[in-house]
């Protein structure tokens, strides 16, 4: 089963794409998607999905999974955090695929062991699980997290 995950943010989303086989996990791809800071809201929503749909043609996941909203102190930041991550939801959605929601402690737990991890934690566990894994940045690292997360939780419900 090949899984993505999605870390949405307006400037920049994290994709990482996870297959797994039995118990034994494997890095695909892994990557950031930037919109132009320019560019009005329609249009780097619409830049986003067309992203998006790139990554799942190419890579043909089975199933996706989304970090949940976070509350920011700024309402502007949650707002465009969450256009940004119905976006997402959207494309996973319109591919034909399940989505699945993970609060950022669930994935955090899931993969160091404490809701409470830094990125630091998240990236040393991701290079343990997926030896020899290039990240492509944070958001990246947080997107193979919730690919990952997922592919452990569909373990349990089976």
């Amino acid at each position: 089963m090949i899984i993505i995950g999605l870390d949405p943010g307006l400037t920049c989303t994290g994709w990482g794409i996870v297959a797994k086989s039995g118990s034994r996990l494997s890095h695909i791809a892994n990557g950031q998607i930037r919109t132009n800071a320019k560019a009005s809201m329609a249009e780097r929503l619409v830049e986003l999905d067309a992203a998006l749909v790139d990554v799942i043609l190419h890579h043909r996941p089975d199933a996706g999974a989304v970090e949940e909203v976070f509350v920011n102190v700024n309402p502007q930041s949650t707002l465009k955090l969450g256009q940004a991550r119905g976006v997402a939801m959207l494309s996973i959605a319109r591919a034909g695929l399940p989505v699945a929601e993970y609060p950022t402690k669930v994935i955090k737990k899931a993969l160091v062991g404490t809701g409470g991890a830094d990125k630091k934690q998240i990236q040393h566990m991701l290079k343990v699980l997926l030896p020899g894994v290039q990240l492509a940045g944070e958001d990246a690292s947080d997107a193979l997290a919730v690919a990952i997360t997922h592919a452990n939780m569909l373990g349990s419900h089976r």
